[in-house]
């Protein structure tokens, strides 16, 4: 496996600078935001897509230290009823991963509204009341499926092999059944972008996802979640309050080993190998209390103990 880090993780450095701060952490790629729910500091989409030479530029800033571009990352929600730019600028990223010989994209699946006359977007959790499974068949039939289709033609088209779709709570695609459910729709390209903070709020097991998902893994986000036991005592997990109070929150994102620790984190990494995942783990990181890079390399040092990097070589002797 090889270690990175998104680059809003550090969104108010410069490009230099966060990559300087990445050589010296010691990882070995980016993933770098471009579009979507991000202001992408450090990646302006619409240059990218026109000028070569822009982005030979920025490749070249990654060579000179011998980092990689790990991914492009249009997370946002391209199915938004009333904002088709987010839509318009994951199809410009892909174009854009195909210029720059990137061979992934991350992004969300999208979530369109309840049905054709409705301007926001509908999460459905409840099979009851009966209007839930309407809104489910135009929300999949109507709009999902027929756009996955159009955007893994795009994909082929400009040379970009996988889709990564983060499980992400406010999106059709939010579990390991509705991801199977998207792929069987539209073909291999689409897979997973794993990250566990999401399953562990949503209460799934992200070590039994892992298991389940098997090949469909195309990119893993490491980001770590804060389960507030008193808090969830009264609420539970359906939490809708405000991302910077913590203390009042059923659970919060938090830096790597701060909701789980180093054993949690090293049998994530055991699962995803026998799940046949020898990938990028991407760290992610969005804890409110602490400072941007404390936390970050906090979580490089946990990941570096505890990730396989070198290939297996055991075999038993011939005895």
């Amino acid at each position: 496996m090889k270690l990175g880090f998104v680059s809003d993780s550090l969104g108010g450095m410069s490009l230099d600078h966060l990559l300087d701060s990445a050589v010296r952490m010691g990882v070995s790629g980016i993933e770098v935001n471009t579009c979507g729910w991000s202001t992408a500091p450090h990646f302006d989409l619409q240059t990218m897509l026109k000028d070569a030479s822009a982005r030979k530029e920025f490749l070249n800033a990654f060579g000179e230290r011998a980092l990689e571009v790990i991914s492009l990352n249009a997370n946002g929600n391209p199915l938004h009823p009333t904002d088709p730019k987010q839509g318009s600028d994951l199809k410009d990223t892909i174009r854009v991963a195909g210029e720059m010989g990137i061979k992934t994209v991350c992004t969300m699946s999208g979530l369109p509204a309840g049905n054709a006359n409705d301007t926001m977007p509908n999460w459905v959790v409840s099979s009851w009341p009966p209007e839930t499974q309407a809104i489910l068949n135009y929300q999949w039939n109507d709009v999902l499926i027929p756009f996955w289709q159009e955007i893994v033609e795009l994909a082929k088209e400009c040379g970009v092999e996988r889709i990564a779709l983060e499980l992400h709570g406010n999106q059709c695609v939010y579990n390991v059944p509705s991801l199977l459910k998207l792929r069987d729709a539209v073909g291999p390209v689409v897979g997973a972008n794993l990250d566990p903070s999401h399953l562990f709020w949503m209460g799934a097991d992200p070590l039994a996802a892992a298991e389940a998902l098997g090949d469909a893994i195309y990119h893993v986000h490491a980001k770590d979640t804060m389960l507030n036991a008193p808090v969830q005592a009264t609420t539970g997990l359906l939490e809708n309050g405000s991302l910077m109070d913590i203390p009042a929150r059923s659970w919060s994102y938090i830096t790597l080993g701060f909701g789980h620790g180093e054993e949690w984190w090293r049998q994530f990494c055991y699962r995803l190998k026998m799940a046949g995942y020898d990938g990028w783990l991407s760290i992610e990181h969005e804890d409110v209390l602490l400072n941007s890079l404390e936390g970050l390399e906090k979580s490089v040092t946990l990941l570096q103990g505890v990730m396989p990097s070198a290939p297996a070589d055991f075999k038993p002797q011939d005895i």
